[in-house]
């Protein structure tokens, strides 16, 4: 029942998810009026789990969770939480999700913070973002923690042998930025394998990093940035090649190329965010997700779970 263009659009991507890999089994969670006809026409591949409540955008996540005990992101967790899942995906309120999968799916024992990372899709190679919002204040111990879990993810789901480790900072020198940023780069050194030193913003997408650190505050608006300045280019490239019946015959020639590039830096190839230090796998998609990227989210949400990501960050943090 998340996001924009729900549900038609996440039945869509559930459908693409189930073509895509045989051995995949949805559990639909929302509305009994659209996951048990859905559920019905997929026999043995989809299981309708009825929700008479939904969690909207504009309502407080926690609140809300604790509130709407039938709502389809707090049954879906709890069929996490019972074992009846491996996984919980969803393109509704990011908040709600990450406030459902703490509170009912749980905290891997040890882990002070879950985090939300965004995998950013740069040209060269995807980058691991952390955290992106869920945690506005942070303490250094929190960040090297970020570092350990997105290592993890980025070796087991990105397929990175040895990631690179940064730390967003002004700077490259080990004593730019805040207190926290300096204390931070201490305990990265001497705590995590593979850190590399300070991240500049001019590093975010250049390849330098397969992983980059910062507190929530930061990252949510460095990601909303890169977003918003993604969407002007586009939109101004498009303006500037069509103003003119010589500018089209000319994009008419570099279209396919323009298509390629645009494919390469889509959020939709990624299909969500996952929010590492839970029990069990937790994928959040974008509000504005379209059927590829509902059924990418799937994939990735049943890849964690195959791949034990939860249990291999577990046994790190321990």
């Amino acid at each position: 029942m998340g996001g924009d263009s729900a549900p038609e659009v996440v039945l869509e991507g559930v459908e693409r998810a189930l073509e895509a890999d045989p051995l995949l089994t949805v559990l639909l969670v929302g509305a009994a009026s659209v996951v048990e006809p859905f559920a019905a026409a997929h026999a043995g591949r989809v299981v309708a789990a009825a929700a008479s409540e939904v969690i909207g955008m504009d309502e407080h996540p926690a609140q809300a969770v604790r509130d709407k005990k039938d709502s389809s992101i707090v049954v879906g967790c709890r069929l996490v939480k019972d074992g009846q899942a491996q996984g919980f995906f969803s393109a509704g309120s990011t908040g709600a999700c990450m406030a459902a999968g703490t509170l009912i799916i749980g905290r891997v024992r040890g882990v002070s913070r879950p985090a939300i990372a965004s995998v950013l899709p740069a040209p060269s190679a995807p980058v691991i973002l952390l955290d992106v919002g869920a945690n506005a204040d942070v303490k250094p111990e929190y960040l090297v923690q970020f570092a350990q879990m997105a290592v993890i993810y980025a070796q087991r789901i990105m397929g990175v042998a040895n990631p690179r480790v940064g730390l967003l900072n002004i700077g490259e020198e080990e004593t730019k930025g805040s207190v926290l940023a300096q204390e931070t780069f201490g305990l990265l050194r001497e705590k995590v394998e593979g850190f590399a030193g300070n991240a500049e913003g001019t590093d975010l997408l250049n390849g330098r990093f397969d992983v980059i650190v910062t507190d929530g505050f930061t990252g949510n608006v460095t990601l909303k940035a890169i977003e918003g300045v993604a969407d002007v280019l586009f939109g101004q490239l498009k303006a500037v090649l069509t103003a003119t019946t010589v500018r089209k015959l000319a994009a008419s020639v570099i279209k396919p190329g323009l298509k390629q590039l645009k494919k390469s830096l889509s959020a939709d190839e990624v299909g969500g965010a996952p929010l590492l230090g839970l029990k069990a796998s937790c994928i959040i998609g974008h509000g504005s997700s379209n059927a590829k990227a509902i059924a990418n989210g799937i994939a990735v949400t049943a890849r964690c779970s195959r791949e034990k990501v939860s249990e291999t960050i577990a046994a790190a943090v321990d």
